[in-house]
């Protein structure tokens, strides 16, 4: 039985909701009286047991020229959702819009009288007004009460799904280790990872819907007590995120940090007196010969026998959980060191130091943007999915590059500034025929729990250099692995007083049981306090369904005007397209540039903790097809780092990196170009 109530208003609108009252029982218990002005009632209240289906109207902002519109809204409790209509007599028809319930949040806003805003977890919202306080508390009330039922429903779903998934793994560990029906059945093995995998990807997704209107409601909030334009609809579309900061913050953010004197984006102008790294290991760049190391991986398949290691190691391990500490096998490591890996990553040092010939502002972030785009084909060899040794602490990793003067020349060939683009061109050509510039490359591994490096590469004739700190993270995800690069980067333009700060994206190993790969994502930033220019790159992952893999797109703005003076879309190991503000477009084929090999001195010129000495047995047997070897070359490598840090805790000696220094959060090169300007 239904039964029907009609709430007046003094205002011109009126709601009015239906409730299932069921049988007499449950009507003599859920009796009682509902009082909109009264504030959310609680839990216990006996009518927020009924499903009510709410309908009004109520002024909707519509956008910036037409305002506040009057429309009309239904709230079904049955779907989830709050739907709205021109007008009354049109509720028939296929509604204007409507928001999903699930996961979503209302509040009260101050900008209007009776306005509220209803968050949906998707991003979208609703911004509401009511006639009056009453019709106001009405609608809130019930529209959390709808939201907090479909929610608890799917957590619900959400925890029968978990005990099933955890009856299978028992059910499965609960057989015998050998038989025709064993617990280490391939078969049974991945059944186990795979609906592990399937319900951690449903419980990322619910914990995004949830987190999503968090931020959404903290950045509305935010955005009233700034007192934000109350007419741009805009800025209300999206939730902001710590990893997804907008331009105009990406600048603010940079020039506050780099006033701070402990952020890692500060940098003393001032010679400073270095005596915990006085004298650090001198490295002989006469010694130096052009590196013949080829350390592309064959793209072959997980094998039979390889593949039940992994299966009985991923039987082991938990959804999420951090890798940093476990022992993966050794047929699955790279031929060389993390840290020689972010030396490859200046595989194109022409175009490296054509950076700082940038005529203008706007064209020095464009280059190094170009840059950065170029750069990952190279730093990650080969298409087959395989890990770098994990450097020790202390490892460090040395080479340089001679890049002929005249190969270093801008990608593009026109400017907004001409006079200067002239200078430019007449010094490119008197730079012909005049050697090479030296770039000079260092890394270090200056902690080994939380694992971070830190790398430095300096050219003195162009007066460039860029200090970077990274510390790796790696999660398990069931068919995949994910390793998250945290820290920051910063290039220095010494010649023009520039920084430009930059994240570094996250990395995936897909498909680890048959033939894995690897594939980049995430949104990372790149900004210039002093020119106000900053950008945007996503990395985009490949979806479920369809789709191109090794996406990415990106674009330069300029802050203080909001234009966008460059777009780029393409693939950051194929081919890349950029346009510009003046409507020129170029191509960037990155298999086609041309890689100048570093250069390295030999393993018996290298100190005893160089990363290509450190490794060499590992190397040599990998190369071999030898993994039993290599796997103990490499146990013997982890034990003497585990007896020296034993050591180090046992007689309170506090480890101190050769090469780098804390700073803040972040490590800093000892003696940096700028400190010697």
């Amino acid at each position: 039985m239904e039964k029907t109530l009609n709430v007046s208003h003094s205002g011109s609108s009126k709601g009015k909701w239906s409730a299932d009252l069921g049988n007499p029982a449950q009507r003599q218990a859920r009796s009682g009286s509902y009082s909109p002005g009264s504030g959310a009632a609680s839990d216990t209240h006996p009518s927020q047991t009924q499903k009510r289906h709410l309908e009004g109207v109520l002024n909707k902002y519509t956008n910036l020229l037409q305002g506040w519109q009057s429309r009309y809204f239904v709230l079904d409790p049955e779907l989830g959702q709050l739907q709205y209509f021109i007008n009354e007599h049109n509720k028939d028809q296929k509604p204007r819009g409507s928001l999903p319930l699930i996961g979503s949040s209302v509040a009260l806003s101050d900008e209007f009288p009776f306005m509220f805003t209803v968050y949906a977890a998707n991003g979208d919202l609703f911004k509401l007004r009511a006639c009056d306080a009453r019709e106001q508390q009405m609608w809130m009330t019930q529209l959390q009460l709808c939201a907090r039922r479909h929610s608890d429903g799917s957590a619900k779903v959400m925890s029968q799904a978990e005990g099933q998934q955890k009856n299978l793994v028992n059910s499965i560990e609960s057989l015998p280790s050998r038989g025709p029906l064993s617990s280490l059945d391939q078969d049974l093995l991945l059944l186990k990872a795979t609906s592990a995998a399937t319900l951690s990807c449903l419980g990322e997704c619910l914990s995004i819907l949830q987190h999503n209107v968090c931020q959404a409601a903290q950045h509305i909030t935010h955005s009233h007590t700034q007192g934000s334009n109350t007419d741009n609809i805009s800025t209300w579309s999206r939730p902001k995120t710590e990893d997804h900061v907008n331009n105009g913050d990406l600048a603010r953010n940079n020039t506050s940090a780099l006033h701070q004197p402990h952020s890692p984006v500060h940098r003393n102008k001032e010679r400073l007196k270095d005596t915990e790294n006085s004298n650090p290991e001198s490295v002989d760049s006469s010694e130096e010969i052009t590196d013949t190391e080829d350390n592309d991986e064959e793209d072959l398949g997980v094998l039979d026998d390889q593949r039940s290691i992994i299966l009985h190691l991923l039987s082991q391990l938990k959804l999420g959980m951090d890798l940093t500490r476990v022992v993966l096998p050794t047929f699955i490591l790279e031929k060389r060191s993390l840290l020689e890996m972010y030396a490859n990553f200046m595989a194109h040092p022409d175009v490296f130091l054509a950076i700082t010939s940038g005529a203008t502002p706007e064209e020095r972030m464009i280059r190094f943007v170009e840059y950065y785009l170029t750069a990952f084909h190279e730093g990650r060899k080969g298409a087959v999915a395989k890990k770098p040794y994990n450097p020790i602490l202390g490892e460090s990793f040395h080479c340089t590059w001679d890049v002929p003067r005249d190969k270093v020349r801008p990608l593009r060939t026109t400017s907004s500034s001409p006079a200067p683009a002239a200078a430019h061109s007449a010094q490119t050509t008197s730079n012909d025929g005049l050697g090479s510039y030296r770039l000079r490359f260092v890394a270090e591994q200056v902690s080994h729990h939380p694992p971070v490096s830190g790398f430095y590469c300096e050219c003195k004739e162009r007066q460039t250099c860029v200090n970077t700190h990274v510390w790796t993270k790696s999660k398990f995800m069931g068919m995949s692995i994910g390793v998250s690069m945290f820290g920051e980067g910063v290039l220095h333009l010494l010649e023009h007083d520039e920084e430009y700060v930059f994240t570094l994206p996250s990395a995936y190993a897909r498909s680890i049981l048959t033939v894995p790969w690897v594939e980049l994502g995430g949104k990372v930033s790149i900004g210039c306090a002093k020119s106000g220019y900053s950008a945007t790159v996503t990395f985009h992952t490949k979806p479920f369904y369809g789709g191109k893999v090794h996406r990415v797109t990106g674009e330069v703005k300029h802050n203080p005007t909001g234009t966008i003076v460059c777009k780029a879309q393409g693939e950051w190991n194929g081919t890349l397209e950029f346009t510009y503000s003046s409507g020129e477009t170029k191509v960037i084929d990155t298999s086609k540039l041309p890689v100048i090999k570093k250069k390295i001195r030999p393993l018996e010129k290298q100190a005893q903790y160089e990363s290509r000495r450190l490794w060499q047995h590992v190397t040599s047997a990998l190369k071999a097809g030898d993994i039993d070897v290599a796997t103990e070359h490499k146990h013997q490598l982890e034990e003497k780092q585990r007896r020296e840090g034993k050591q180090r805790t046992a007689s309170s000696t506090t480890w101190k990196p050769k090469y780098f220094i804390k700073e803040g959060e972040g490590w800093v090169y000892h003696n940096p170009l700028w400190k010697t300007k």
